[in-house]
């Protein structure tokens, strides 16, 4: 095989993985039961103490709720995939927020054997000055990415350290 074959090869294979929270469900069932006593006020309170009072709280609850339940909707699972474009990070059930990193703003990846929402600040999309950014979606083993200038890219994912040597292994960085 030649190196020109082998450079091929290298840059056609795709790495997948995915990390979920199963938490975060409970969470957004709170969001719902939120917006469910929004709509029950809405619809069977007898009025007796004046509609602004009700209509802020019926406005109150499903506002809550709806941030509640779709702010952690969308942090339920990430997604993340390597391939010859560079990394794509997807989270939640429509895949936003979204992430892609191109392979020339990557310097290097190592890996994180322990990521915690507690280092962070809490599950989600998150950003530290003295950190990064990183998505963060349950606590355990992650990738980060060196962007150069300092910057640093975290992600929680199943199988860190296959996700990390995929993106070594394009970046040259692995024999």
């Amino acid at each position: 095989m030649t190196d020109a074959q082998r450079d091929d090869a290298r840059t056609s294979q795709v790495w997948t993985g995915h990390a979920s929270n199963r938490f975060q469900w409970l969470l957004a069932a709170a969001g719902a039961a939120c917006m469910a006593l929004g709509i029950e006020l809405a619809v069977t309170s007898p009025y007796t103490s004046g509609t602004v009072p009700l209509v802020m709280s019926v406005v109150g609850c499903i506002a809550a709720g709806l941030l509640v339940l779709f702010g952690t909707l969308a942090f339920t699972h990430v997604r993340v995939k390597v391939d010859r474009d560079g990394l794509q990070v997807r989270c939640g059930h429509i895949g936003v927020p979204r992430r892609r990193i191109r392979w020339e703003e990557i310097n290097d990846a190592h890996l994180a054997p322990v990521v915690s929402p507690r280092h962070w600040g809490g599950w989600g999309y998150r950003w530290r000055p003295e950190q990064g950014t990183a998505v963060v979606v349950r606590r355990g083993p992650g990738v980060v990415i060196d962007l150069g200038n300092g910057r640093h890219f975290t992600v929680t994912v199943d199988d860190a350290e296959g996700a990390v040597q995929a993106i070594r292994s394009r970046l040259g960085l692995l024999p």
